[in-house]
């Protein structure tokens, strides 16, 4: 009886001490689609036990439903979306900052100088053509911002709404910056662009599936976004504008007042790992890794060589992103 006592007494003191282990998760609020997003969560939840409950929204969405939640914050960690929707998290009060035990590993122009948010990787903006329509009209893919104000894509081109999409942020910063931080001459490109725009989606990659199957003629996306419908094997062409797009990171924060902030603290960490940065090659998320040494796809290596990458200043971007969001609102698709 008494061996049969000690051995309970055992197995509860086993319970006790794992249970919170067993119990522990992170919240994650995500702008990557979850194709992207989930073998990457389900890695971790693989490794070390810990669930990660995820919900994915847009930028927009994301940063208005964090800041909505800042005195009781639902979410542990921001993983996954672009830069600019860090510097507005940052402006929002909404992160705080945390540097990684490999911070010294990652270069400087990936991460926030005071902390709040670093880069996971590396993405860039595109155009993506549906290689039929184009031959149908004796057209080559675009390879210019000018391009698209052509009569011929009249009512062919979609992209994303700047309202709910932090992809329609990099179109504005994208065409701000190709026009040499001229604002004025940007907002003037965008309202002629308007002319030809068929629809503006809701989400970034919204527009990808209509121009894989032929429903429109252009596509100004995300890399992976293409790369994934070209994977699928439909007939699309990717190409950049020679006046380049902005550089886009995608990153990771540490949401101010998370309540399993010690689990968050460690899934960051393990976002820096190479285990976990090989996984952006391995899973076919086709972006480039932050952490030097990491794998990298071939044909995302290949495609960043036509890219003309344009320095972005996150730090004004958090200061002058709702500005810009409005003007486009405002002036540009208010016909």
């Amino acid at each position: 009886m008494a061996s049969t006592l000690r051995l309970f007494a055992s197995l509860l003191l086993v319970l006790i001490f794992a249970g919170p282990g067993l119990a522990q998760t992170v919240n994650v609020y995500t702008a990557w689609p979850e194709s992207l997003s989930q073998p990457i969560f389900k890695a971790y939840t693989a490794k070390t036990g810990v669930q990660i409950n995820f919900i994915r929204l847009s930028t927009g969405e994301l940063v208005a439903r964090a800041t909505a939640e800042k005195n009781n914050p639902r979410a542990d960690v921001i993983w996954g979306a672009p830069g600019d929707g860090f510097a507005a998290a940052k402006e929002a009060g909404i992160i705080e900052p945390y540097k990684t035990a490999n911070i010294d590993k990652i270069p400087a122009e990936l991460r926030d100088k005071d902390g709040y948010y670093t880069a996971v990787s590396r993405n860039t903006l595109i155009f993506m053509s549906n290689a039929k329509l184009l031959k149908e009209k004796g057209l080559k893919a675009p390879t210019s911002w000018n391009d698209l104000l052509d009569p011929v894509f009249k009512g062919q081109i979609q992209t994303a709404d700047a309202r709910t999409s932090g992809t329609a942020l990099t179109r504005i910063l994208s065409i701000y910056y190709a026009f040499g931080k001229d604002e004025e001459k940007a907002i003037d490109y965008q309202k002629k662009l308007h002319k030809n725009v068929q629809v503006y989606t809701k989400s970034g990659g919204g527009c990808t599936v209509p121009a894989s199957l032929g429903q429109t003629m252009v596509c100004i996306a995300h890399m992976p976004d293409a790369m994934e419908a070209k994977k699928k094997g439909y007939d699309v062409v990717v190409s950049f504008p020679k006046e380049g797009v902005a550089a886009v990171i995608e990153g990771v924060a540490l949401v101010k007042g998370a309540k399993n902030r010690e689990a968050a603290v460690k899934f960051i960490e393990w976002t820096f790992s190479k285990e976990m940065q090989d996984l952006l090659d391995r899973n076919n998320v086709y972006m480039l890794p932050t952490l030097p040494g990491a794998s990298i796809d071939a044909d995302v290596q290949a495609l960043m060589k036509e890219a003309k990458l344009l320095p972005v200043d996150l730090e004004w971007v958090g200061k002058n992103r709702k500005r810009l969001v409005d003007r486009w609102i405002n002036e540009v698709i208010r016909d």
